[in-house]
């Protein structure tokens, strides 16, 4: 046993890892684009989480006891109306793009996961505890990221609880390791030139010295590639990311390269580039309840007598009509550019249903699968002057897969509670 604790074999014998560029210097490069990237991926997350405004209903969140991490929820707001655009187009964005540095880091860092001895002190015992949790952590929160922007919900439970909690699990983890291994990463910065090394071709490569830290080769090889060819390597890799997936949120003439973006592609309506989230057919909605016989209920509990409101297609397009120009922002990162919505205000509905000051209201879908068939809305996504039951878009009725005969338009809101296909809204108070 002894001998095994001093003389382990294969990865966990530094000598076993010989590549010449790995080094305390090229993984504080990495960790110096994830140390300023990653609070900007957690903050942005943390809001599309506040944005579902899962303190309303758990028609909203799936998420259950949320305790102390839900201490920073707040009631998101309508203005400016590319609010959820912008926070959660950045969220997935720069999430894609930090997948190639991610990688690149994890495999600079590679030799001090089999560090040997695993534990040497308590302070080690702490370093390896946050690096556990730090690891673990992202890969997670990527993996799972990028099985959502993708739709491909194969989890284990809820993509929003699992996403959540790993997001808290990771940060803790990055919290506690960032100031233990900050030192170390200044004094490898400044050990290196980043100009020189930029200038340094593959002849000119020499490893660091063994003593620079755990991370640099006792038995270097040959150099096969350059520090800047590796730099060069992981920036390429996060720049095509970023053109094949910021066109989804961006919109106009970057949008035909959003090649990873689900939906980019899906278009429908008279203009031809307004975006699809969930068609009819996957949502199980059909042409035959959507027609005349379709009708729109308002329910309010507030005053006896007054309980229930049905109006048919044509009584709604008999009411007031207001026009908003608006985007649908989704959780996947894609958006549509602004489209001219017509239909009714929510407040006046609510004005209907015998509930002027509501405090929320749920609506509910024809929609059966592929989705979310309620959401609930709170008392500023109903007042908001923009805030639609909308009938028509960009000057047409809409068609059957953005929601004919009704659907509801909020600004700022995630497209998920813009339900489409509405055939009831409860108001609250």
């Amino acid at each position: 046993m002894s001998s095994f604790m001093s003389d382990p074999s294969g990865p966990f014998r530094r000598s076993f890892w010989r590549s010449p560029i790995r080094g305390p210097w090229l993984t504080s490069v990495f960790g110096l684009l994830l140390l300023a990237s990653i609070p900007v991926l957690f903050v942005t997350g943390l809001l599309s989480y506040a944005a579902y405004n899962p303190d309303l209903s758990p028609v909203n969140d799936e998420t259950p006891g949320k305790g102390l991490l839900g201490f920073y929820l707040f009631s998101w707001p309508t203005h400016p109306i590319s609010l959820y655009r912008l926070t959660q187009g950045v969220h997935v964005t720069l999430g894609l793009i930090l997948i190639p540095i991610l990688l690149f880091k994890l495999w600079s860092v590679l030799p001090k996961l089999f560090e040997w001895p695993p534990l040497r002190n308590p302070a080690h015992a702490l370093e390896r505890l946050s690096l556990f949790a730090l690891v673990g952590g992202a890969v997670f929160e990527f993996v799972t990221g990028t099985l959502n922007i993708q739709t491909y919900y194969k989890f284990p439970g809820s993509f929003y609880s699992l996403h959540l909690y790993g997001a808290w699990v990771f940060i803790a983890g990055f919290v506690v390791h960032v100031p233990l291994k900050l030192p170390t990463m200044i004094r490898a910065l400044r050990s290196r030139s980043l100009i020189t090394e930029m200038r340094t071709n593959l002849a000119q490569t020499r490893p660091e010295p063994p003593d620079a830290g755990y991370l640099a080769p006792v038995a270097p090889a040959a150099p096969t590639i350059s520090r800047r060819g590796v730099l060069a390597f992981a920036g390429a890799s996060a720049a095509l990311v970023a053109l094949l997936s910021a066109g989804q949120s961006i919109g106009g003439p970057l949008r035909r390269f959003a090649l990873l973006a689900p939906h980019g592609q899906e278009v429908s309506g008279p203009d031809g580039d307004f975006q699809i989230n969930n068609t009819a057919a996957n949502a199980g909605v059909n042409a035959a309840e959507t027609g005349p016989s379709w009708r729109l209920t308002l329910i309010s509990e507030v005053q006896p007598g007054h309980t229930r409101t049905v109006l048919s297609r044509a009584d709604l397009l008999g009411l007031e009509q207001h026009t908003a120009s608006l985007p649908i922002a989704c959780v996947e990162g894609w958006s549509t550019d602004n489209q001219t919505w017509t239909g009714i205000r929510l407040s006046d509905l609510a004005r209907m249903a015998g509930v002027p000051r509501p405090s929320s209201v749920l609506v509910r879908s024809l929609q059966r699968g592929g989705g979310f068939s309620e959401a609930v809305l709170s008392a500023g996504q109903i007042m908001a002057a923009d805030s639609l039951l909308a009938l028509r878009v960009n000057g047409a009725d809409l068609t059957l897969d953005h929601g004919y005969p009704a659907r509801v338009i909020v600004p700022a809101c995630p497209g998920v509670h813009c339900t489409k296909w509405v055939t009831l809204m409860d108001f609250r108070s």
